[in-house]
Formats: C-alpha cells, structure tokens, sequence
C-alpha cells in the first residue's frame, strides 16, 4: 500500500523563534517560539503544537464520524491540558495529555453518539501515531560528529 507524506521547513526568525513554511501554499506560514524566558512566547511552541495536533485529529475524528452517523452536531469543543514531566535525566518531556471533547448535540440525538464514541480515537492519525511512538530520524547538516540517532 503506497503512503503518503508531507513536507513541512522552518526557518529560524530571531532568537528561539521559527517561521514553519508549509508543503500546501494555501496554507499561511505559523510562527513558533519558545515561552519566557527562553523566548518571547510569541507563538505556540512544539509541546503546545503537540496538544494541538492531538486534540484537533480527535476532533476532527470525532466529528467526521457523527456526521457519517447522521448525528446533527451543533459546535465541539475540545480542551487539552499538557503536563510536563522530567525523564531520569532531568529533562522535560510531555508526560501526558488530557483531551476533553464536548460536541453539542440535542438530547435526542446523544444515543447515536455512542458507537462513534466507541470508534473515532482508532481513526485519529496523530493520536494513535503519538501513543505508539513515531520514529525520528535525525541528522545534522555539516556536523563532524554521527548525530545520536544515526548511529
């Protein structure tokens, strides 16, 4: 089965802050930077893009599957809270997400909700692909030393 990718680059602006240029140019560029006192928080960081992408895939999963089960959905919020954890090394990491989904829908309707409920997380492209791991290869341009993870 052929897979499909996608490309994405940033390119630092000033101090920790990035412009991400993505593949599709419909899509405007998104600034990124590192919150204070690293940086100027002037955009969202990698740990809130994170949040962000899982919450929205299961939104966006959540909905496509309501609507195919003819659910009228009204509006959908979805909350997610990070927590930032550090390793035996003492570096952070995100040591869980917690997503909260609340779709409005009329009383009625709450039934047909609940085989999507049961379904749409294994639909959700970045949800399962973050619980499970994702491979990342690294390398460093230039570097006159293997990076860690090619070796």
């Amino acid at each position: 089965m052929p897979h499909e990718s996608f490309a994405l680059s940033l390119e630092l602006e000033q101090n920790y802050a990035f412009t991400v240029q993505f593949d599709d140019e419909r899509l405007p560029p998104l600034l990124l930077d590192e919150p204070e006192p690293l940086g100027e928080s002037r955009g969202p960081n990698a740990a809130r893009l994170i949040g962000a992408a899982v919450g929205n895939c299961l939104g966006a999963s959540l909905l496509f599957c309501l609507r195919k089960a003819h659910v009228d959905v009204e509006g959908l919020r979805v909350d997610v809270t990070g927590e930032l954890i550090r390793n035996e090394r003492g570096r952070l990491r995100i040591g869980a997400l917690h997503v909260t989904l609340d779709p409005q829908v009329a009383d009625a309707e709450r039934l047909r909700m609940a085989r999507c409920v049961e379904l749409f997380e294994d639909f959700c492209i970045v949800t399962e692909s973050v619980r499970r791991g994702i491979d990342v290869d690294v390398s460093v341009q230039g570097s006159p030393v293997p990076t860690p993870s090619d070796g």
